[in-house]
């Protein structure tokens, strides 16, 4: 007596019907590629023409609102450009001012760190020719002396090795203060040199016609 052959279990067509399925999508989406391509072809000018529209306006609103950030910081410039403002600021707010003079002389990557345990730095910039600075703000109403200037040295020879310093405080140095710095070539920023930075004055300007009269 013969036997009987197992029927086929169903599962074993899953294979072939999964490749009818993907052959049916592909017939179906070859009239719609044909189409897509087809209206692209036909309606390109007026494709361009919005793709131009979008990034004109995108490009539009970018370039706004650089341009009231820079009227804001212009305002926020001119409102504190004299020593009577500054000497009504704390020192948060004189760390801010800093800031906002960096940028406004071309410098980049500008970030206001001072804080606790900052390392004796309150702002971190590059200078528009790459060099990277790191600035101390003393917003005092007494002279500073050699001790500040000190310290400021030894952060700038471990944590901040590389940078180029800038001690600025809205009083004046002691002269041991100077003649310390001047012998670590530091660059310092006395209230004189505060009052014409805040004015206008580039601070690379400041720097380089305090170190050729050194």
């Amino acid at each position: 007596m013969a036997r009987r052959r197992p029927a086929q279990r169903g599962g074993r067509r899953s294979g072939g019907d999964g490749i009818m399925v993907a052959m049916v999508g592909l017939v179906a989406a070859v009239p719609l590629m044909n189409a897509t391509v087809g209206f692209v072809r036909a309606s390109w000018p007026w494709l361009l023409v919005a793709t131009l529209a979008v990034a004109a306006v995108v490009i539009g609103v970018a370039l706004l609102a650089v341009r009231q950030a820079r009227r804001h910081r212009d305002h926020y410039l001119q409102a504190n450009a004299h020593l009577e403002a500054i000497d009504k600021m704390s020192g948060e707010q004189f760390e801010q001012l800093a800031a906002a003079l960096l940028r406004r002389d071309g410098f980049r990557k500008v970030r206001v760190v001072g804080k606790a345990g900052d390392g004796g730095v309150d702002v971190l910039a590059q200078a528009p020719d790459g060099r990277p600075f790191a600035v101390q703000c003393k917003r005092w109403s007494g002279n500073l002396g050699s001790p500040h200037v000190r310290n400021f040295l030894g952060a700038l020879a471990h944590t901040y090795a590389g940078h180029t310093g800038v001690l600025i405080t809205s009083s004046g140095f002691t002269p041991p203060a100077m003649r310390e710095g001047q012998g670590a070539e530091l660059s310092m920023v006395d209230r004189g040199d505060l009052a014409e930075w805040a004015l206008g004055t580039p601070l690379i300007t400041l720097l380089t016609r305090r170190r050729v009269n050194a």
